[in-house]
This record gives structure tokens, C-alpha cells and sequence, in this order.
């Protein structure tokens, strides 16, 4: 579905091209585009304005998460109920490199700032270490660059890169955020821990203000937490639904405004 956010918070256009829970979606850079995935396996880019489907294929797994690559518009990666990530080329709808690691599920993907590396958080919890939680990968080689970055055993459902600074914060079910560099070797900042709020299990989103001076972060209370970057603090916090509160995003050219959305399937938009 696509709502607009600004007037009147109305449903303008729902595009029905999956057959089962559409578990990621990302508009293209030129905001023209949305590319879809989820529980059907099928990868969809559809057209904003006529509905029809650009792109279409099917993957050999379900879809849990998808990115565009930042630089080259035709390339996206995904991820999801497998051991292997893919990058897709759009124009010739075929899979471009696959990246192979020794787990079960692919929780997120985040490209670093030039996109010459990207990193995949997993379900790879081990009883005695955590290694291959958080892995970072080389985009034109397929190689594993790291998979010693995030040494607690708890699995990060979530991770988003600071719009300024050369950092990355993931989401960890400790009910904390760790702060990371996103420059090899990738160490963990221990002197800042972003806590209060809580995961419980729950793929609960996280994000950086536009300015790069706020993170804000759902909770499993239902609740929107947002705290200040630089000292770790909460600013405040917003009762917003009465339910899992699962993402809590930023407008990209109006920052005053915020939308959450919870596990009942409810958006809300916050001034």
C-alpha cells in the first residue's frame, strides 16, 4: 500500500502482486519504483503510477529482507530463509553473485557508505560464541571480509548506518543498541550503549534522524524511544500503539515528521 503521509494520511494506491505476507519493501532512489519480497519467494518492482510490474522472479527462498545498492540502481541484494544472499540485476533478471554463509535466516542487510561492502545480521547464535551474528562482505568478490564483529549471543533483528558519521548502530535482542564503526575492522563502541527499550524477540527497527543527531527505535511495548547519538540518553518517548511498535522511520525531506507501525498491521504518522 502507499499512503500519503503528509495531507491526509489516506491509502492512495495497494498493489496486489504477492500470494503470501510481503515481508520486505524499498522504493528505488528515483522514488518511482517499489521492490517487494516475501513469504511467495517472488521479487516484484512495480511501477508506482500504472501498477504494473517492471521486474518479476522467483527466488529459491523465502524473502525477509531486500536493499538497493546505493551507487548502481539496477542492483539490489536479498536475503532471507537461507544460507545464501543474492545480488540481482534488474535489467537482465538474473543473479548476479551469490554470498554463502553457514546459517539458517537473513535478518537485514545494510550497505556501507560507497557500497564496495555490505554487512548481513543472522540467526547464527551459538551456545559458546557468537560469531557469523554480524558478517561484512566484500559486494564484488563475494567474500567474507568479517564475522568476529559482534561478540554477545544475542541475534541483531535490525541495523542502520548514521547519514554523517563512518558508524553503524544494530539492534540486538539484549534489548540494547550497539554502536559499531563501519570502517574494518569494525569494532564495537563499549562506551556507548543505546537502552530503555525493549525487543523481546520482535524484528524492531531502528534509525537515525536525517540529521544524524537522533536514533529513534520502536519497542515491543508499543512505544517509540528516541535518543540522543552523542550521549546514549532518551530524549523522550512516544505511547504509540498498543501493540509491538516494529519500525519507526524518518521522512527523508520533511524531518519533523515519523512514521511507526506496529505488529497489528496500524501506521501512524507523527508530527
Amino acid at each position: 500500500k502507499v499512503w500519503d503521509a503528509v495531507d491526509t494520511g489516506c491509502c492512495l494506491k495497494t498493489y496486489s502482486c504477492h500470494s503470501s505476507a510481503v515481508r520486505a519493501a524499498q522504493w528505488s532512489s528515483c522514488g518511482r519504483k517499489i521492490l517487494s519480497g516475501g513469504f511467495d519467494s517472488m521479487l516484484h518492482l512495480t511501477d508506482v503510477e500504472t501498477g504494473k510490474q517492471i521486474f518479476s522472479s522467483k527466488n529459491e527462498f523465502r524473502i525477509s529482507a531486500l536493499k538497493f545498492h546505493p551507487t548502481e540502481s539496477n542492483i539490489f541484494i536479498c536475503g532471507g530463509f537461507s544460507s545464501e544472499v543474492k545480488a540481482w540485476d534488474i535489467r537482465t533478471s538474473k543473479v548476479l553473485r551469490v554470498y554463502k554463509a553457514a546459517v539458517q535466516q537473513t535478518l537485514d542487510i545494510l550497505f556501507l557508505p560507497d557500497g564496495r561492502e555490505f554487512l548481513t545480521s543472522t540467526d547464527a547464535v551459538s551456545r559458546d560464541s557468537a560469531d557469523r551474528t554480524i558478517i561484512a562482505w566484500d559486494f564484488q568478490s563475494a567474500a567474507k571480509i568479517s564475522n568476529q564483529i559482534f561478540h554477545e549471543r544475542y541475534t541483531c533483528p535490525s541495523l542502520t548506518l548514521h547519514p554523517r558519521e563512518s558508524v553503524f548502530v544494530a539492534q540486538t535482542n539484549g534489548n540494547y543498541m550497539a554502536l559499531f564503526s563501519a570502517q574494518r575492522p569494525y569494532r564495537i563502541n563499549k562506551k556507548k550503549r543505546y537502552e530503555g527499550h525493549k525487543v523481546e524477540g520482535f524484528a524492531v527497527g531502528c534509525e537515525f534522524s536525517p540529521d544524524g543527531t537522533l536514533l529513534v527505535t520502536g519497542s515491543s511495548d508499543g512505544k517509540v524511544f528516541f535518543y540522543n547519538y552523542h550521549t546514549a540518553r532518551i530524549i523522550r518517548t512516544l505511547s504509540a500503539h498498543k501493540e509491538a511498535c516494529l519500525s519507526a522511520i524518518f521522512h527523508p525531506v520533511l524531518p519533523s515528521l515519523l512514521a511507526t507501525c506496529n505488529w497489528a498491521g496500524e501506521i501512524k504518522i507523527w508530527q
